[in-house]
Parts: C-alpha cells; structure tokens; sequence
C-alpha cells in the first residue's frame, strides 16, 4: 500500500521540523514537502498532489483561511484533506476553518500521537500504534502581539497577502505604543510606517485604506460588532483610518491591560 502523502504548511521552521521526523518514522506516512507560507503551499499542491495537509492559519504573505479559498482555484486530481494546527481557538475561528474545508482542527501545543492518528483516519486507514514516543516537545507557542493583531485581522477579514496588512498591523502596534500619535496621523504615523519599510506616506494611506475596505466588501459587520462594540460599525459606515487603527489599537490594549 501507496504511503500517505503529507505537506506541512506552517511559517515555524522548527515546528515544520520536528512533525517531519516524527511522522518519517511511521511506516504508512511520508512528508513530501514542506511551505512556509500560503503562497508557497499553493505550489507545492500543484507538484506533490499530497492526501493530507497540515496547515497553519496564521502565516505571513498568505494566511491559511485565504490559502483555503484559493485551493479550489487551482487544477489538482483532488484536494487533500486538511488538519489546522494552530494557536487560534476561539469558536469563531475554528467554525470559520470548518466552513472552509478543514476535517480537524488541532490548537497547539498538540499530541503528535493524536496527529498520526487524525492522519491516518483522514487517509482511511484506521488505527495504529506509533513507532516513536509521543511526548515531544513542541517549541513554545507565546500569544505576542503581532499573533494577537493577525488574530483580529482574521477575524474581521483583513488577508496577509495585501500591501495594506503590513501598514496597518504596524499603525497599530505604533499607537499602542504611542497613543498620541493617532491625532497625528498624517504628520507622524503615516511618515512613521513608511520609514519602515522603505515607502511612501501616500502609499501607506492608500494601502491602509484598501485594507479597510476589503474588510467592509467581506461584509462581517456582525463580527466587527462583536469585537469592538455593538453598533461601533455598519455596512455604509466604514471608519476613516485613523478610526480603525484607534478601534485596534484600544481594543488589543484592553485585552494586554485584562
């Protein structure tokens, strides 16, 4: 019988890693490939044709949730089946995962003897003893604030892979440090951004702007209500950018302050 086909998807190299070794030395698995990020993965679809995927949500260029409604873009004999793994367990994100395709849903750290099993009832082979020893130690998965920012833009519908997420994510982590500079906006937190990744205001502003805009064209008011307030926000009402950094920004330093 034909070895089940793996591809793991995580932007953790080390965690990459080590589900690597441990599911190579189960006799009925091999990894045939791994990808740091969404828009790596979607290659390594095409050229592997893997029975199952291990997949991160949150992930730098493109994120899991976007890289699971571009799959069914691209020409593949047939989908793989998917396993999240990730530090993400709220509700929410988990129906969304379930919404998209995924069969389970593991939040890390994770029991890599539960792993292989997922694997192989995924694959339709049934139960098996592992041939290594389950308690290893996967590396520290800490909330930081960067985890917690691309948290919230899951949640609302801001994707990685746009210009405008970087800028934003940087605005607000900016003004948490600074809360001044949010009614300074266009004279220090746009030049601010810009200066780090080598750009201009203009464009931080634009970029910022499509973010926000994307959110709204998604239309999850319901789930913006619920993170920032009821009524704080409606379909023909999008905030200004200054007011969506200010919403982000007070809502993650609540949350830091709790």
């Amino acid at each position: 019988m034909e070895p089940i086909k793996v591809i793991i998807v995580d932007d953790n190299a080390e965690l990459r890693n080590m589900v690597t070794k441990y599911l190579g030395q189960q006799p009925d698995v091999v990894v045939v490939g791994q990808a740091a990020n969404g828009e790596e993965a979607l290659y390594l679809l095409a050229e592997k044709n893997p029975d199952v995927m291990l997949l991160d949500i949150i992930m730098p260029k493109m994120d899991g949730y976007t890289l699971l409604e571009q799959m069914g873009h691209i020409n593949l004999p047939q989908l793989p089946h998917v396993i999240a793994l990730t530090a993400l367990g709220r509700d929410d994100f988990i129906s969304r995962a379930i919404e998209l395709g995924v069969s389970y849903y593991m939040v890390k750290p994770f029991d890599f003897a539960v792993l292989y099993q997922r694997v192989l009832e995924l694959a339709g082979r049934g139960q098996a003893k592992p041939d290594v020893p389950q308690n290893i130690g996967l590396p520290a998965t800490p909330h930081s604030l960067d985890e917690r920012i691309a948290g919230l833009f899951l949640t609302i519908g801001i994707p990685a892979h746009i210009k405008g997420y970087q800028f934003l994510r940087e605005a607000v982590k900016m003004v948490m440090e600074h809360p001044e500079m949010i009614n300074r906006i266009t004279k220090e937190l746009y030049p601010g951004v810009a200066r780090r990744f080598d750009t201009t205001s203009s464009k931080v502003e634009r970029a910022i702007r499509h973010a926000i805009e994307v959110a709204w064209n998604r239309g999850r008011i319901e789930v913006m209500n619920q993170i920032f307030g009821p009524n704080v926000c409606s379909l023909n009402d999008k905030p200004s950018n200054g007011e969506f950094v200010a919403l982000m920004a007070d809502k993650l330093t609540l949350e830091r302050s709790a």
